[in-house]
């Protein structure tokens, strides 16, 4: 009778135009919805506004996608709580989302073209692109991926025209593969702590702690951080995902996380494990003092698919990011 009833409730709101709320059973269940909406992370989803224990979020370092912008959406399930963790991404329950939405400025204001869920399942976490219509009222599954034509202005004001790659869905292991395993980036406390944003969501009861030395990250392009700080925490988020002892890259001996005691580790004068083409005939990593040198900064600005360094997510060189290791490279001591 229970069931009866619930389902008699979210017919007649769907019927009144109302927003029935986070459908729940589409995040755990197998399979995946054909459209974003049937989901109901939002209340409005053309203006993409959120539903009830829908909270939206930004890192204070955040992943370079060919300049594409970014939204940012945690959903907890009612009664749900995260789980605290100094260093690992807050620890999320099952029937727990991740939604990402990329797009671009136009006409002065946003539009999307794809939405990247995390969703976590009994099984674990599973991740699932949707492709925006052109009207930008729903988005959909598509699986495959696909390639969407983009122009845009970027913040030199250079007009750019590029083919933005939606990743198929065994794509998005390649950045969110630990150990094998589907897992979270962004929400790790330090890319968090800023504006308020740890507090909110204890303040909310969606967090079960937050200790007063909770860590922050630099944010890359803040000049009154310490350009060491700044380097650290854009190689984390743009590069750590893979080089880390546990992820894609790491039989290259080649470690980005911001704590990295060891020096050759995080690559200043580390050779390559595998010479090739991917070196540019440089013979470091990072050698300190001179960043025309180093395989790092080689790798950044090259879109050659070969040699191209992170390998998805761009068409395009993060100028003003390079720049900021260039400096950082330049100003590091020479042995």
């Amino acid at each position: 009778m229970k069931a009866l009833l619930a389902a008699a409730l979210l017919l007649g709101a769907a019927l009144l135009g109302r927003p029935a709320g986070v459908n729940d059973a589409a995040i755990v269940a197998d399979g995946y919805p054909a459209r974003l909406s049937d989901y109901g992370f939002f209340a409005d989803l053309a203006k993409r506004t959120p539903n009830a224990r829908v909270t939206g979020y930004d890192l204070e370092t955040p992943l370079f996608s060919d300049y594409a912008g970014k939204e940012r959406y945690l959903y907890l399930p009612a009664g749900a709580k995260a789980g605290y963790q100094s260093d690992a991404p807050l620890d999320l329950p099952v029937g727990a989302a991740l939604i990402k939405t990329f797009g671009y400025q136009q006409d002065g204001a946003f539009k999307p073209l794809e939405t990247r869920l995390l969703l976590h399942r009994a099984s674990g976490w599973v991740a699932i692109p949707y492709v925006w219509n052109a009207d930008g009222t729903d988005a959909d599954l598509k699986r495959a991926g696909t390639r969407i034509p983009v122009t845009f202005t970027d913040p030199s004001g250079e007009r750019r025209s590029i083919s933005y790659a939606v990743p198929n869905q065994n794509q998005c292991k390649d950045c969110h593969a630990l150990e094998g395993r589907i897992t979270p980036i962004g929400t790790k406390a330090r890319y968090l702590n800023h504006r308020g944003q740890l507090e909110g969501l204890l303040a909310a009861g969606m967090l079960d702690r937050l200790p007063r030395d909770a860590p922050r990250i630099a944010r890359w392009d803040d000049g009154t951080a310490p350009l060491d700080e700044r380097a650290r925490a854009y190689l984390e988020i743009n590069c750590a995902h893979c080089h880390n002892p546990a992820g894609a890259a790491s039989n290259s001996g080649l470690f980005l996380d911001w704590r990295q005691p060891n020096p050759i580790a995080r690559g200043l004068y580390k050779r390559p494990v595998a010479a090739g083409r991917g070196s540019g005939g440089h013979d470091f990593a990072i050698q300190p003092g001179s960043a025309q040198e180093s395989i790092l900064i080689y790798r950044m600005e090259s879109t050659d698919p070969g040699v191209a360094m992170p390998e998805l997510g761009r068409a395009t060189v993060h100028k003003e990011g390079v720049a900021m290791l260039r400096e950082w490279i330049d100003t590091l001591p020479a042995r």
